[in-house]
Formats: C-alpha cells, sequence, structure tokens
C-alpha cells in the first residue's frame, strides 16, 4: 500500500511510526506531509522519534511538501486540528483519487458531514481513538498511556475502500495498536465527544489537568451539567448510548489525571482550540433540533473570550 499521513502534530507521528516499522512488503510507501518547510527539513534530518517512556525509536520517514511530488496514495490520514482541515484537504488534492481511502482523525464531530459538504469521492472513514499520545518536540511523540481505537464508516463504502480500511486496521493491530472496525462509528465519535466535551474546556480554562477538575467542587458540577446537556442532544439526533457518559467522563479525569489536555495545551501556547467542533457543535446541533444548550453555550463563549484575550496579547508585543 501507498499510504500518506497528513499532520506532524501528535497522532500523525503516532500513527506514522506505527505505521513505519509494519510495512508489509517492499513496494509499501509512506510518506508524511507538512506545510510548513522548516519544520519538514528538520523532521528529514532527525526522523521520528517514538517514544514509550521506557525507551526511544527513530525512524526515518519522508516528509513531504509537496504533495504534486508524490502520486495519488490508496490511503490518506488527515491528522490535523479540525479548525485546518478544509485548508489540509484542499492541500492533500494531488493525493486524492476515486481509489483513495481518506481517513479523518479529528475531535469533536463537525467533520462529520465533509463527503457531503466538499463532494469527496468516495466515502470516507473515521477513527475516534483514545491514545495518549503528547508531542514533546516537533517530530518527537510520547506514547503515553494506551487507549482503544474504533474506525469505521458512516455511510456504505466501494469494495475497493472496504478492503483498504481492513488492510489498515490489520497493520496497526500488527503494531499493537488496539484498534477494531465499528458499525456504527458515529455513535463512537459521540462517545469520545462527551469527554472531551466535559474535560477539554474546562482543564483550559482552569488550567488544571484532567485529574485535577475532580478536585474541584465547581468544575464537577459543571462536567455533569456540560456532559448531560450534550447526552439529551445526542439521544435527540437518534445517537445509540451505550454506555453512562457522565460516568466514563470522570473516569477517563482519573485514568489520565496527570494528562494535560489538547485544549490547555493550546491556551499555554495560545493557539486557536477545536471549540467550535467540540461544545460548539453540540449547541449547533441542539439549535437545530430547538433544544437550548445553555451550559456548552457558556463554555464555548468562555474559550472564544480567552482566544480573543491571547490574540490582543500578541497584537500588543508586536508594537
Amino acid at each position: 500500500m501507498h499510504i500518506a499521513i497528513a499532520g506532524p502534530g501528535a497522532l500523525g507521528c503516532l500513527f506514522v511510526s506505527l505505521l513505519a516499522n509494519k510495512k508489509q512488503n517492499h513496494t509499501d510507501r509512506l510518506w508524511l506531509l507538512d506545510h510548513n518547510k522548516e519544520r519538514a527539513n528538520l523532521l528529514n534530518q532527525q526522523g521520528i522519534i517514538y517514544e514509550t517512556g521506557r525507551d526511544l525509536q527513530r525512524t526515518m520517514i519522508p516528509v513531504v511538501t509537496d504533495p504534486r511530488t508524490i502520486k495519488p496514495v490508496d490511503i490518506i490520514l488527515f491528522c490535523v486540528k479540525s479548525y485546518s482541515l478544509n485548508a489540509c484537504l484542499h492541500f492533500c488534492l494531488p493525493l486524492l483519487s476515486p481509489k483513495t481511502l481518506v481517513v479523518f482523525l479529528q475531535n469533536g464531530i463537525g467533520h462529520l458531514d465533509i463527503q457531503e459538504r466538499l463532494k469527496l469521492p468516495s466515502s470516507p472513514a473515521f477513527i475516534s481513538s483514545s491514545e495518549g499520545a503528547t508531542l514533546v518536540a516537533p517530530g518527537h511523540v510520547l506514547h503515553a498511556g494506551r487507549g482503544t481505537t474504533q474506525v469505521g464508516f458512516l455511510h456504505q463504502p466501494a469494495q475497493l475502500q472496504q478492503q483498504q480500511l481492513a488492510e489498515l486496521t490489520q497493520t496497526l493491530q500488527a503494531a499493537g495498536l488496539a484498534i477494531a472496525q465499528s458499525m456504527d462509528i458515529r455513535s463512537q465519535l459521540w462517545a469520545k465527544l462527551f469527554i472531551n466535551a466535559g474535560i477539554n474546556p474546562l482543564t483550559a480554562l482552569y488550567q488544571r489537568s484532567n485529574g485535577q477538575l475532580l478536585t474541584s467542587c465547581a468544575a464537577r458540577s459543571r462536567i455533569k451539567n456540560i456532559v448531560q446537556e450534550a447526552e439529551a442532544v445526542a439521544r435527540a439526533c437518534g445517537i445509540a448510548i451505550t454506555t453512562d457518559p457522565l460516568k466514563a467522563t470522570f473516569t477517563v479525569c482519573t485514568k489520565t489525571a496527570r494528562n494535560i489536555s489538547s485544549m490547555l495545551q493550546d491556551r499555554r501556547h495560545k493557539r486557536p482550540t477545536e471549540i467550535d467542533s467540540i461544545n460548539g457543535a453540540v449547541v449547533h446541533a441542539g439549535k437545530s433540533l430547538g433544544l437550548a444548550t445553555p451550559f456548552n453555550e457558556e463554555v464555548v463563549q468562555q474559550i472564544k473570550a480567552m482566544e480573543a484575550a491571547y490574540n490582543q496579547d500578541e497584537q500588543k508585543d508586536e508594537t
């Protein structure tokens, strides 16, 4: 197979490391795509570093800044932030053909209509993963915690895409990833959304680790209100819910007590957050159904105010 991974973030580096060590034969090819030429040059020189806490593994993978230098691939995994997805898809157009399996690994549910919205040539697959991956430095990923990964299609795919996804799943399983195909990936994505909606924005607002949220009565109460509100919206959308979303969120807080969420990392680095695709998506879905979502709406407004504040700080620094 010829596989490209778009985005050298934590998940991009994690998946490229796993796939690089499980290439099936000499005809397999693997590329990492990066729009940033300076960073790509660095990664081509140093390789991708995969750390588990016990040891380090360095893999030399071609990091490409011009997709036109590669022929269309069999599979492309999009491992970029949700707000960068449209631009990344445009960047990667030379790699897409009707025979390409497109796989999305974004937080939230804001991208679930992407096939209809962008008229993709084939039915894409979606991944929901709880793997604990943190980017220590450019091209250096720490695989800090093992989780589970589900992958599947929202719509009936062509037979070729089915075969490609089965092969990708088998390769990742052989690499040690706990991954399985789901017949209802939409529900899996919503299940992860509940957890992200309850944890991520509050860690950023309170500047606390996941576990530290549980030490605050105010934070616990807000988690409960946000998650239960999101659950009500999901049920109104007809989403199958097989586990208690609030219990699952508190469990993740406990199991990942020391974890610094991606949204808190975004705040610390003064980067945009994925709030629109997480809590914002709950608000949007609620409005379309005529359901009020005041707790999710409040946290969206607070995160956006936080982003605006550090953007103003940057403008002041520049002047």
